[in-house]
């Protein structure tokens, strides 16, 4: 009897790449000791076996991720499964990565947005946006972008991406496409996850990592800086990156159409349908509000420090169903593949951090340029977090990053200050994989793009990145005042 839901054809696309990351696995796994890396005091770093199994899972899940042989989500049990099968973390570390406060924040954050698209809160902020930008589809872009990159001074860009997505969403449905992938829906949600990280780089509220790589610093270097100076550092660059975003996506995704004809008037008379704003609209924003405003004086006010912002967020979540904003019919609507995507991130940054194959990558790649001109190093450690962000948290890119790099610097004449600047810059902007971000996965859930296509764009982003970033190290940074290398 034929199954017609089968599909006899043989993919062998999948099949190939599947093997390749099953053979990367089993190369490093089963490879002889690799050599230790040493840094500029002689202390010698080991790549243990469970470090080495770390690098061996990392390769897996990496081709597995890129080129989408299974679902993303199940990639990601994946590395927990390795981890435990292979003896590399104990099942209880492995695993409950992916409960980590992290992957709660982003579960509360895809509320907020399912809150958003079902209270009609996003058709409102949609229809309502348009009307000021016009039916100009370069204007769309840059409308989408600005309001992002603003909300992510003032909120973690996580919450933001879930906030703007369903806006997107309802902007599209407005191109007349349909669900079917175009330019235009490409660039407009792949768009919106490079701008979240943009943005969030210009204050400490944007995301987790500016306050870990600040008390790391102030550990290491015994300075303080604080909040108003990072963001005047920041300000220039991410806002230079946000410009400059818009004309990449531009000129990379194109719209199909130049213009959306009649697009101001239908939405002003969508806007008009909706009529009044409801109680289950004024009840969302009043838990949102008061979410994000707490969230946001956790910097300034002393007895809010100890709270986890994942904690209060949840307290939105929970508010949803006290008061039947939501039901259960959302909660199993989820888009579970995405927070498995995120999880598996987690577990797989983690095992990298706890078994020391991460400071090992680090310090082998850093003593390549302790003899260096400052600038190739200051570069050199930039790439390193580039890359490593797109592939752990960007908080544990920097936590293994920083402290190697702020022990070679002086030796080659460059200030501290440079080193965690350019590192935050880049930490915040992982263009390549999916994995880098909360941003990515959102935007990957619109299915308007794949995995290999995100690839592909982040590659000429991520080198346009290189060069903002060279030309601030070099230029704009001295000319604001800040000291780039040591007398």
């Amino acid at each position: 009897m034929n199954n017609n839901s089968y599909n006899d054809k043989v993919d062998w696309k999948r099949i190939i790449f599947m093997f390749l990351g099953i053979i990367l696995f089993s190369v490093v796994y089963y490879a002889p000791a690799l050599p230790d890396a040493v840094d500029p005091a002689g202390q010698h770093f080991i790549l243990t076996r469970e470090g080495k199994g770390a690098l061996a899972v990392f390769l897996l899940a990496g081709t597995w991720w890129l080129f989408e042989v299974v679902p993303i989500g199940i990639t990601s049990l994946a590395i927990g499964v390795l981890q435990v099968l292979f003896l590399i973390r104990p099942a209880k570390s492995a695993f409950n990565d992916f409960m980590d406060p992290s992957v709660m924040f982003i579960f509360a954050s895809i509320m907020i947005g399912l809150v958003f698209t079902k209270t009609g809160l996003t058709k409102r902020l949609a229809y309502k946006m348009l009307t000021i930008v016009g039916e100009k589809t370069s204007m769309i872009y840059l409308g989408v972008f600005l309001v992002t990159a603003v909300l992510t001074h003032f909120m973690a860009h996580t919450a933001v991406a879930a906030t703007i997505y369903p806006l997107l969403l309802a902007i599209y449905n407005l191109y007349g496409e349909g669900d079917k992938q175009t330019k235009f829906g490409k660039g407009l949600f792949i768009g919106m996850a490079y701008v979240a990280g943009a943005g969030s780089i210009v204050t400490l509220l944007g995301a987790a990592r500016g306050a870990v790589a600040l008390s790391f610093f102030s550990d290491i270097t015994g300075r303080t800086v604080s909040f108003f100076e990072l963001s005047y550092y920041m300000f220039p660059i991410g806002w230079i990156m946000v410009f400059i975003l818009w004309g990449f996506i531009m000129i990379f995704f194109k719209p199909e159409k130049k213009v959306i004809p009649g697009l101001k008037e239908k939405a002003k008379d969508l806007a008009t349908d909706l009529g009044a704003i409801t109680k289950p609209e004024v009840l969302a924003l009043i838990i949102i509000i008061g979410c994000i405003v707490t969230m946001s004086l956790i910097q300034f006010v002393p007895f809010l420090q100890p709270i986890n912002k994942t904690a209060i967020i949840l307290i939105s979540t929970i508010l949803f169903f006290v008061f039947r904003v939501l039901d259960l019919e959302d909660l199993e609507a989820l888009p579970w593949n995405i927070i498995l995507l995120f999880a598996g991130a987690m577990s797989i940054g983690f095992c990298l951090w706890e078994t020391g194959a991460a400071e090992w990558m680090a310090i082998k790649w850093l003593v390549f340029f302790q003899e260096a001109h400052w600038f190739i190093f200051v570069m050199a450690i930039s790439v390193l977090v580039l890359l490593m962000t797109n592939f752990i948290m960007n908080v544990a890119a920097i936590a293994i990053t920083l402290p190697v790099a702020l022990v070679i610097s002086p030796y080659l004449g460059v200030s501290s200050d440079v080193i965690l600047f350019s590192s935050l810059v880049v930490a915040g902007m992982p263009f390549l994989l999916l994995v880098g971000a909360a941003p990515n996965a959102i935007a990957y859930d619109s299915k308007q793009f794949t995995s290999g296509e995100f690839f592909k764009c982040g590659i000429p982003a991520s080198v346009i990145l290189l060069i903002v970033l060279g030309f601030t190290v070099a230029l704009l940074w001295p000319l604001m005042g800040m000291k780039i290398t040591l007398p």
